[in-house]
């Protein structure tokens, strides 16, 4: 079992790893986040539990751009796990669950009538706090979403696990034991085996309700490496209670209190210089 003076230098090179990584991807010849495309746009949208007993959202409005990484912060019961699970009608799972507005994803209304949810769910994957393989091997954890779109030649298959394990930064760790049971990765292991499963289905946009919270230190830096690196590719929106993982990978910061957004900006300015008192008494520690 490693010392916690070895867990603190190996997180120290993980840190540095990811700065790198960081600091690669912004040296690409990129349009600036104010001329990139909103990928999600939220109008007016309120959000109820409860029959309309419990109003979590209040009038909620926001632009998404295309390929950051955008963070929602906030205290606990804010409304930040329901606004992220409404951007793919996770919430429709709920009984007496009620909206009112609108959340555009690629410029339509995901609530419009005779919306493909199940195609919804397919172009905007979902990653859950809690590592969730199923309990069957690592192949047919990953093999399983384009089976049920009918995909059924075995090298095609073969060619989208492997692709998606390598975009999940996993391909090394298990290209030999494909076979075996998923159930038996580490916890950080399982979790890039969720974002790789959500990647075999070819989204444009992944949601990630607090994908590290349930890993330790390490596993943590190499997810945060790992959702750096998919921004290249992907529109990445992250619910996360740590305030120096939203520093550290996201371009973008949302800061939610009793279900109202209090304050989105770009995630260097709302840290540095917040325009509410609000969210400076949250970032500073001292809200209450």
């Amino acid at each position: 079992m490693a010392t916690i003076k070895e867990l603190d230098e190996t997180k120290v090179e993980l840190t540095k790893s990811l700065d790198t990584i960081k600091n690669d991807s912004e040296k690409k010849k990129r349009l600036p986040i104010s001329k990139r495309e909103d990928i999600i746009e939220i109008k007016d949208f309120n959000f109820y539990y409860n029959k309309g007993k419990v109003h979590a959202l209040k009038n909620i409005n926001m632009k998404i751009k295309e390929n950051t990484i955008t963070t929602f912060i906030g205290p606990s019961g804010c409304g930040k796990s329901t606004l992220i699970r409404s951007i793919n009608r996770m919430n429709d799972l709920i009984e007496g669950a009620l909206y009112e507005g609108e959340i555009n994803v690629f410029g339509e209304n995901i609530f419009a009538p005779g919306t493909d949810v199940t195609q919804l769910r397919t172009e905007v994957g979902m990653v859950f706090q809690k590592p969730t393989p199923f309990p069957i091997s690592i192949y047919e954890n990953v093999a399983y979403g384009p089976k049920t779109q009918g995909i059924k030649d075995k090298n095609v298959l073969n060619q989208i696990v492997e692709d998606s394990l390598k975009k999940a930064a996993l391909w090394k760790e298990v290209e030999d034991k494909l076979n075996s049971p998923a159930l038996g990765l580490s916890g950080g292991q399982q979790q890039r085996l969720s974002i790789a499963r959500a990647i075999a289905m070819k989204p444009k946009i992944i949601l990630l309700d607090e994908p590290t919270s349930a890993l330790d230190p390490i596993a943590t830096i190499k997810v945060e490496e790992l959702i750096v690196e998919l921004k290249k590719e992907y529109s990445i929106v992250m619910v996360t209670h740590s305030l120096d993982q939203a520093t550290r990978i996201s371009e973008m910061t949302a800061f939610f209190n009793d279900g109202e957004l209090v304050e989105y900006d770009r995630t260097k300015k709302l840290f540095t210089n917040p325009k509410n008192q609000l969210t400076e008494d949250y970032i500073s520690g001292r809200f209450s």
